[in-house]
């Protein structure tokens, strides 16, 4: 029989996701609050859940790959959430982005319920989630490896094994948001001082993705700059949240993020004047005079 696994949260990531597990040959059940994303993927091959308990009760491995703790939270030990559903010894692959803390407490919640979990936030973007390459930051008991490995291996190309314990994974995963968030910041401050200074913008990239100051985040982002696209791939408000989280932990034991502070008030700032919706790399838009068009 095909392995059962489910995918809560059908998002950028999610339905990449959901999509590589199909490919790989699992028989896939989806939730999500989207009815259209969900029947689109059940045209596609997928089973679509009536609600995360529904999902729980069919499904060996269960991913949440919802916006954050809340949500986690939600869909797992809420209102017809899946953890009550599922068959003891199953495993929860938690997912999102949330407080080490919040990762720490949930593997115990779950424990007490009977379940397995991994600590398990992911990298990589839309793009590497649908072609089944995402990067993995994992901690948890060995136990939840073995049931889920080939899981894992359908979904990223890299799995970072970094502990027994949960709230490991998270950690790193802030780390990393700690330092997208700052260099789509100063990409964006770089770009903004460019066009201020009447420099080609094209002419700034092609010389910038091929010099010293490059980053993956200012060759991935400015494009979406250059040609006044901010559809949401990930949103400015991703980064209010993200960024959020790193000061949030940083300031548990008083340790200085001076960078992450000064991005995190220039992703607020973008929130505040209206751009949290938008694509991440809209933060360009807090620089007074910058104006490249918005996409429609």
């Amino acid at each position: 029989m095909k392995k059962q696994v489910g995918v809560i949260g059908l998002g950028a990531m999610g339905l990449g996701v959901a999509r590589s597990l199909l490919r790989a040959g699992f028989t896939v059940h989806a939730y999500d609050l989207r009815g259209d994303v969900l029947q689109r993927f059940a045209s596609e091959g997928g089973v679509a859940a009536a609600s995360p308990a529904a999902l729980g009760a069919q499904c060996d491995i269960v991913l949440t790959l919802v916006v954050n703790a809340q949500q986690t939270d939600a869909v797992l030990f809420g209102e017809d959430g899946a953890a009550s559903a599922m068959k003891p010894g199953s495993v929860v692959l938690a997912s999102a982005t949330v407080p080490p803390s919040f990762a720490v407490d949930l593997g115990r919640r779950l424990e007490a319920s009977g379940l397995l979990m991994l600590d398990a936030p992911v990298s990589g973007g839309a793009a590497r989630a649908a072609s089944g390459e995402m990067t993995m930051m994992t901690s948890g008991p060995s136990d939840a490896y073995d049931l889920c490995e080939d899981v894992l291996g359908a979904i990223a190309a890299k799995v970072y094994r970094l502990g027994a314990g949960h709230g490991i994974g998270s950690k790193v995963k802030i780390i990393n948001q700690l330092l997208a968030g700052v260099h789509i910041a100063a990409a964006a401050e770089a770009m903004a001082l460019g066009l201020r200074e009447g420099v080609d913008p094209e002419m700034l990239y092609e010389v910038i993705t091929h010099s010293a100051g490059n980053s993956w985040m200012f060759e991935n982002r400015v494009p979406h700059i250059l040609h006044g696209d901010y559809a949401p791939l990930s949103a400015v408000d991703i980064f209010v949240k993200d960024l959020g989280l790193v000061l949030d932990t940083a300031r548990a034991t008083k340790f200085p993020l001076p960078l992450s502070a000064a991005a995190h008030q220039m992703f607020m700032m973008a929130s505040t004047a209206g751009h949290g919706s938008e694509d991440d790399s809209a933060v360009i838009k807090v620089f007074p005079g910058i104006g490249l068009p918005k996409s429609a």
